[in-house]
């Protein structure tokens, strides 16, 4: 008996999976070509001059509608690994029936370096490297290199190709490793890339891309819509299981309150589903244009925590040659310095009001002490400056490569230095009397350093991984049980450096980390619980400004932003104070 129920289960199984290998599913209409519907045109093209992937050779296809007039900007849908789902039917019959805009659609196949010698050895296939990792790379050569080719191109009746550059108008989407490159370019570039297709993606450990579920829920939301497709059936090895991973995705997007849609079935790691539903995917990502896509509400109680809904970032100024040293006295006045050309500039609450030439030449790290001092130090003298209210100087101590510094309530002065000579990454204490004491050293490229809010503990970045170092802060002011305390968010093409350098606290304890990711906001304990990416991009120096102290300035390549915050910075220069227990 037990023989026979063995068998009657293994047959169903087998039934089961032959079933689902053979995959049906019914034909959406606007599949299939209709009478009486304009025909748009498909051009093939080659693209072989790319300086984002340099040497690759490729080829893409271009689908331009009828009813596009070669006048004014069309929408554009992107794909990854050329002509799929039998778009250029689909968008003939949804365009003609008004459930999609005027859209030209571009199909891009991955690039290969083409073998000298095709009979003795193979091409080098790109399509992992392009497609997998995390970073912009594929997008700005989408971007940059792709989309400016396609309008050089004219129709066969002479039309010129204009593609829209507004973000709401552009769409983006691919299967399996193809889905992963649609998101990512998505996720980097949202004010380029609002809406997203991805069939049987390839969210797991190949290049990083299992790490989006996570920085899902961290990162503060992006105005993105997202359809997303998988099978029971998909790949399950070495890198991960697909399905899982797709569902995962799909619970991290909601949580954050992203628009996402989704149709789960039982298939396999194929096109079949995806040429089914390619049609209702685009309903769903076109309906209401041009009604722009929204930021969603996130469940992150960090984010929800710090944002204030509606404050957004505000551009204080830009056009510097690279912007350092960002700080607020206790007025809440910010000032900012640009290395390069010894400037120094002031902000308020109008924006920038001023600048004159800071007296320490090529100044880095600055800080305002409890006597109302300014501390800068100068990397070509070698020496820690402080000014008073006169702008009287008072050398403070010399032969220090300085890179940022803080001063504590009590006078002692902690200072980071690295250059290109000594990496070595020494942290010095300055007594008030102008005694210099090495504390520590090992931090390559230390950056940024700043103090608990009960300043009996002392952070230090370090540029070059993923780190941030703690030390508890001894009676006589030297350091002990150096630990590397905070885990920081990084990349493949970044080498998994976090860029981390300017840092502060808020009054609940919590850490504000610039990154190339942007800002890290990491809780008391170490974990990073919420990202703020910059619109600048690599983020470099941070302060809390305002007469509140509840606005958060940031510096970024040359650009100066701001933002109001629901919380409240801490000031070094106050008196130190213990914050809430954080949770564990």
């Amino acid at each position: 008996m037990k023989k026979l129920i063995l068998v009657l289960f293994l047959f169903s199984h087998v039934l089961a999976v032959a079933q689902n290998n053979t995959e049906t599913y019914p034909q959406d209409p606007a599949s299939v070509e209709q009478a009486g519907v304009p025909k748009g045109e498909v051009l093939k093209l080659i693209f072989e001059n790319s300086a984002i992937f340099p040497g690759t050779w490729r080829e893409y296809w271009v689908y331009v509608p009828e009813q596009y007039d070669g006048k004014k900007p069309a929408c554009v849908y992107v794909n990854q690994d050329g002509l799929q789902w039998n778009a250029p039917t689909v968008f003939d019959n949804l365009i003609h029936q008004k459930e999609m805009p005027v859209t030209i659609g571009v199909f891009v196949t991955p690039g290969r370096v083409l073998a000298a010698n095709p009979d003795a050895a193979l091409d080098r296939f790109n399509r992992s490297y392009e497609f997998d990792a995390l970073g912009d790379s594929y997008a700005r050569f989408i971007l940059e290199e792709i989309l400016p080719h396609v309008e050089q191109q004219k129709t066969a009746d002479g039309r010129s190709i204009i593609l829209s550059k507004n973000g709401n108008d552009r769409a983006i989407g691919g299967s399996s490793t193809g889905a992963v490159a649609a998101f990512t370019a998505a996720w980097e570039w949202p004010g380029e890339f609002s809406r997203v297709f991805s069939v049987v993606g390839t969210f797991v450990g190949l290049r990083g891309a299992d790490q989006y579920h996570t920085l899902i829920r961290k990162v503060e939301p992006k105005p993105l819509r997202i359809f997303l497709q998988d099978g029971t059936n998909d790949l399950h090895v070495y890198a991960g299981d697909w399905w899982k991973a797709n569902e995962t995705m799909e619970r991290a997007l909601t949580f954050a309150g992203y628009e996402v849609n989704h149709i789960w079935g039982e298939g396999a790691h194929n096109n079949q589903h995806g040429r089914a539903i390619f049609p209702d995917a685009m309903r769903y990502l076109w309906k209401d244009w041009p009604k722009p896509v929204k930021k969603g509400t996130t469940a992150n109680a960090a984010l929800k925590d710090i944002l204030i809904p509606g404050e957004e970032w505000e551009l204080v100024g830009e056009g510097y040659s690279s912007t350092d040293g960002i700080i607020a006295n206790a007025a809440g006045e910010v000032f900012f310095q640009d290395i390069l050309t010894n400037r120094t500039y002031k902000v308020d609450k109008n924006g920038i009001v001023g600048s004159f030439t800071s007296p320490a030449k090529k100044a880095r790290g600055t800080a305002f002490g409890k006597d109302g001092k300014r501390y800068i130090m100068s990397a070509i003298t070698r020496k820690i400056l402080s000014y008073d209210s006169q702008g009287k100087e008072t050398v403070v101590a010399r032969l220090i490569a300085g890179k940022d510094l803080v001063v504590a309530h009590n006078g002692n002065m902690y200072v980071t230095s690295a250059d290109e000579k000594d990496t070595s990454g020494k942290i010095y204490l300055i007594k008030p009397d102008g005694e210099k004491i090495l504390v520590d050293e090992g931090v390559k490229y230390a950056g940024g350093i700043t103090l608990t809010p009960d300043q009996q503990q002392l952070y230090v970045t370090e540029s070059t991984s993923h780190v941030v170092w703690i030390y508890q802060i001894q009676p006589d002011g030297k350091l002990a049980y150096k630990q590397k305390y905070g885990w920081l968010h990084t990349n493949e093409y970044d080498e998994y450096v976090s860029g981390a350098n300017g840092l502060k606290c808020d009054y609940k304890g919590r850490v504000y980390v610039t990154t190339k990711m942007g800002i890290q906001v990491l809780d008391q304990i170490g974990k990073t619980q919420a990202i703020l990416p910059v619109p600048g991009g690599n983020a470099s120096d941070i302060c809390f400004g305002g007469p509140d102290f509840n606005t958060l300035y940031v510096t970024a390549g040359n650009k100066v932003y701001r933002r109001k915050l629901n919380v409240r910075g801490v000031n070094t220069f106050e008196a130190p104070f213990k914050p809430a227990k954080p949770s564990l």
